[in-house]
């Protein structure tokens, strides 16, 4: 599917003024500044999608009334909830043209639970009002953290993030959605069908079909309260970082962790990071080498060297009562012995002690130093392919991977998060968005890795706003019968096709039927 920039200056004139008389002048940004500050931040060219500017919603009949109002008018919207889904595509549609309804003004608490360990938030809570929150109430609750942690608590788990925390599929950690369709209708998924249900948050076994996860990456409804699960503060946390000196290493890395994760002796997807990506936080390039091209191994040797550190880096944390966790930490020690994976020694953290040392999940923006890599403006995609926890599978994906890097003439970053049955490839692209020609080489890696994969014979779990097309196009059994279910659903939630086109590839009839 093209991407179909919606031009229709009179309707969306008719929507702006409806917009005014639902949210007030104050909530309505229509001037070109207004429509920049919510573009891709990232993007080498902003134009692609350009939003037509912003409505502010700040509760959920508002949002009813706003999702009415473009029905009308035809004009689409693109729902965010802080806006700060960066390597992915920020707070811009898919669409080029849409309007961005901008959920950050709703930023409620509206209940922490601790005897059951959940939390009910609005899509502007952030991470670090999260945290705050809890940390007044003295941790009694751990939440899971995203690498860069300035977004949203519910758009994070919405789009299944993730944190190197034992909750940290943040995704399944949802339980209980209040949703406004399309048609403006409200409704509550699970137990929370039932008026006052006091288990709306605690299970997900209720009666009939379970919606949580139809409403993650989708374009089904705007989510306005989600419940989410939150890990009980454990006794005492032990952690152990470990190094693999060798890029072709990363295979017994993966089949040390893999059945530690299974079998329940780690409880956390631990992730391999090469070292391109720990010295990214570090510094730019040219603290390191002042060359042109890709970095030369001999550097990054040096830099390995002058940052102590392996050409993959792991650190392995383990929750729970002391006793327990201690005789974890011996099978765990064990294992990397027998693989031969160099460790340093346990570091135990008991309740009292320095919170920072924890390992529970601190909100930080550091990982997002790695934009400055390569100087200018800097940016960078994620390209995120899932697979079997397979040691074998995902070194061949790493060397692939790799070597389209190398074609294309981008330094390597990469990073393996395993779990028991899938490993997750996150791949950073970083670049200098002043640069023409690496516009040309990242589009051309990006398309090549997506394309390499998928013949491989699996796919990205997410993806940036200007792939999702073709990411979608990858989901290709029996013929992309999921891409014509999600439609069909998609036509009859949203007739009007208003809500988010094209998102994670979904357009509505009126785009796809469109000469």
């Amino acid at each position: 599917m093209t991407n179909r920039a919606f031009i229709d200056s009179a309707s969306l004139a008719r929507f702006l003024d409806a917009a005014r008389a639902i949210v007030g002048e104050d909530r309505v940004f229509a001037e070109a500044e207004d429509a920049a500050a919510y573009a891709d931040q990232m993007a080498f060219d902003t134009a692609r999608h350009a939003p037509s500017g912003a409505v502010a919603a700040q509760d959920t009949e508002e949002i009813g009334a706003l999702l009415q109002a473009a029905a009308r008018t035809g004009v689409p919207l693109w729902p965010i909830s802080r806006g700060k889904n960066f390597g992915y595509g920020g707070s811009a549609p898919v669409q080029a043209g849409a309007v961005v309804l901008d959920l950050s003004r709703m930023k409620r608490i509206l209940e922490i639970n601790e005897e059951l360990g959940y939390c009910v938030v609005e899509p502007g809570v952030g991470f670090y009002d999260l945290y705050d929150e809890l940390a007044r109430r003295g941790h009694p609750l751990w939440m899971s953290m995203p690498g860069n942690a300035w977004g949203s608590v519910a758009g994070n788990a919405l789009e299944r993030g993730v944190g190197p925390q034992p909750y940290g599929d943040h995704a399944a950690q949802i339980c209980g959605l209040e949703v406004v369709l399309p048609d403006g209708e409200v409704v509550r998924t699970g137990a929370g069908a039932m008026a006052g249900n006091p288990a709306w948050n605690v299970t997900r076994n209720s009666y009939g079909p379970g919606w949580d996860q139809l409403f993650c990456q989708s374009n089904f409804g705007v989510v306005t309260k989600l419940g989410l699960w939150l890990m009980p503060a454990p006794e005492a946390t032990m952690s152990l970082a470990l190094q693999l000196p060798e890029a072709d290493d990363i295979e017994r890395g993966i089949a040390m962790f893999a059945p530690l994760r299974l079998n329940g002796i780690i409880d956390h997807d631990a992730a391999w990071v090469s070292y391109v990506g720990i010295a990214s936080y570090v510094g730019p390039r040219s603290m390191f080498w002042n060359g042109e091209g890709l970095l030369p191994e001999s550097v990054g040797a040096d830099i390995r060297r002058q940052l102590g550190i392996g050409w993959w880096n792991a650190e392995v944390n383990l929750y729970g009562p002391e006793e327990v966790i201690a005789a974890k930490a011996r099978i765990v020690s064990q294992a990397a012995h027998n693989a031969g994976i160099a460790g340093g020694d346990w570091a135990t953290w008991r309740q009292g002690d320095d919170i920072m040392a924890s390992k529970r999940g601190i909100p930080a923006t550091r990982d997002m130093m790695m934009i400055d890599w390569l100087g200018g403006r800097g940016g960078h995609l994620g390209f995120s392919p899932i697979m079997p926890s397979d040691p074998q599978l995902a070194a061949e994906q790493f060397r692939r991977t790799r070597a389209r890097y190398e074609e294309f003439g981008v330094d390597y970053y990469g990073a393996f998060g395993v779990g028991g049955r899938q490993t997750v490839a996150v791949n950073e692209i970083l670049y200098n968005r002043d640069d023409p020609d690496q516009q040309r080489r990242v589009h051309a890696l990006f398309e090549a890795l997506i394309a390499d994969t998928h013949a491989a014979g699996f796919g990205e779990y997410r993806t940036h706003i200007s792939y999702m097309d073709a990411v979608a196009q990858t989901f290709d059994f029996n013929g992309g019968a999921l891409a014509r279910l999600n439609e069909r659903l998609k036509d009859a939630l949203d007739p009007a096709g208003v809500l988010a086109p094209g998102k994670q590839g979904i357009w509505p009839a009126r785009y796809r039927d469109a000469p």
